[in-house]
C-alpha cells in the first residue's frame, strides 16, 4: 500500500489566518462541502464532495507565517525521504512527526525554497491512486521555481518522477511536464519570471466544471483572477487566483466543459433568426399550392374536350 503511493499528490491541505472565511470561500468556488474531522483533538475542517474527502483547511499555527496549500506528496517511508531531503540540498522544516491512525507527516523544502510534505499513510488509511480524477479533485500540480532542471533532478530521485511533454513558454523557457511514462501526467514545472512576485511554490488546481464562470464570480466571493481564464494547449481552460486572504489556488476545466456555455449560446442565437425563415418558407409554399390545382383544371379540359369529340 505503502509503496503504491510513492510520487502521488495525496492531499492537498490549507493553513489559513482566517479559516472561517477560507472555508466559505472553496465551498462556493469549488462546490465542497466541509465537514468537521471526526478527531477531537484536532479543529479541522474536511472538505468533502460525493461523500469523498478532498481537502483540508485549518487554522495557521503562526500568524506571522506565510500561507498557502500544502501539497502532500506520497513515500513508503517519509524518514528515508527526509533525510534524502538533506542529502539532496533540501531542508527539514518540521520533523518526522505521527498523526495517529492517519501516517506519517514531515514538512520538506527543495533546494530552490518550495515547501511540500512528504507523507506514508498508516496500513488503514486509503489514498487516492490518481487514476480517474473526478470534479472536485485536484487534477493537476504546478511547480513554479528558479531552476526547473535542478528541481526536476531533486524530485526524479526522491519520487521516481519522469519527464514527459514539454513545450517553449517564451524565450529560453520551457514547461516541463512530468509524472511516469504511459500512466499517468500529474503536472508541470517552469522558472518564474522575475516579475512573478513571491518564492518558488507548488500551484495545485481543482477540476471544476467551468474555469470561465468561476473567473466571473470571483469578485462576488472577495477572490481576485490572477491569470486567465485561459485557454491551454489541448482545448482545457484554467482560471489562476487568490482568495480572500491572498493564498494563490488555480482552477481547471475540461475543453468539453468550458466550450459548453459558448456552444449553448450559439444554439440559442440561430433558433432566433430562423423564425423568419420559417415564415418565408411557409409563404413560399403557400404561393406553389395554387399551381398544383391548375394540373387538374387542364385534366378537366381534356378529358372534355374528348367527350365532345366522341
Amino acid at each position: 500500500m505503502a509503496e503504491s503511493v510513492r510520487g502521488q499528490f495525496v492531499w492537498h491541505e490549507l493553513m489559513s489566518s482566517n479559516p472561517k472565511a477560507a472555508i466559505a470561500f472553496y465551498k462556493d468556488l469549488v462546490g465542497w462541502k466541509p465537514r468537521p474531522w471526526e478527531n477531537p483533538n484536532h479543529d479541522y475542517t474536511m472538505m468533502t464532495m460525493a461523500g469523498g474527502r478532498k481537502a483540508g483547511i485549518m487554522e495557521l499555527p503562526d500568524p506571522t507565517a506565510p500561507t498557502h496549500w500544502m501539497c502532500y506528496i506520497g513515500t513508503p517511508n517519509v524518514d528515508a525521504t527526509a533525510r534524502q531531503t538533506t542529502e539532496l540540498g533540501g531542508k527539514v522544516l518540521k520533523p518526522v512527526s505521527d498523526i495517529p491512525d492517519v501516517g506519517r507527516f514531515a514538512i520538506l523544502q527543495d533546494p530552490q525554497g518550495a515547501i511540500f510534505v512528504g507523507f506514508t499513510p498508516a496500513p488503514t488509511e486509503h489514498m487516492p491512486a490518481n487514476t480517474k480524477i473526478a470534479v472536485g479533485d485536484f487534477s493537476w500540480h504546478e511547480l513554479i521555481t528558479t531552476n526547473w532542471q535542478a528541481a526536476f533532478d531533486f524530485y526524479q530521485k526522491l519520487f521516481g518522477w519522469e519527464k514527459l511533454d514539454s513545450m517553449e513558454m517564451g524565450p529560453g523557457n520551457v514547461y516541463q511536464m512530468f509524472g511516469w511514462k504511459g500512466k499517468a501526467m500529474l503536472g508541470g514545472m517552469f522558472n518564474k519570471s522575475p516579475q512573478m512576485p513571491g518564492p518558488p511554490m507548488w500551484l495545485p488546481y481543482a477540476l471544476v466544471p467551468d474555469s470561465k464562470k468561476v473567473a466571473d464570480m470571483l469578485p462576488r466571493l472577495g477572490g481576485k483572477v490572477t491569470h486567465g481564464p485561459a485557454e491551454v494547449p489541448g482545448g482545457d481552460w484554467i482560471t489562476q487566483l487568490t482568495d480572500p486572504q491572498g493564498v494563490m489556488f488555480a482552477v481547471h476545466s475540461k475543453k468539453q466543459a468550458a466550450a459548453a456555455t459558448p456552444a449553448a449560446k450559439r444554439k440559442t442565437a440561430p433558433a432566433k433568426r430562423s423564425k423568419p425563415a420559417r415564415k418565408a418558407k411557409a409563404a413560399a409554399k403557400a404561393k406553389r399550392k395554387p399551381s398544383k390545382k391548375v394540373k387538374p383544371a387542364r385534366k378537366k379540359t381534356g378529358r372534355a374536350k374528348s367527350r365532345r369529340r366522341s
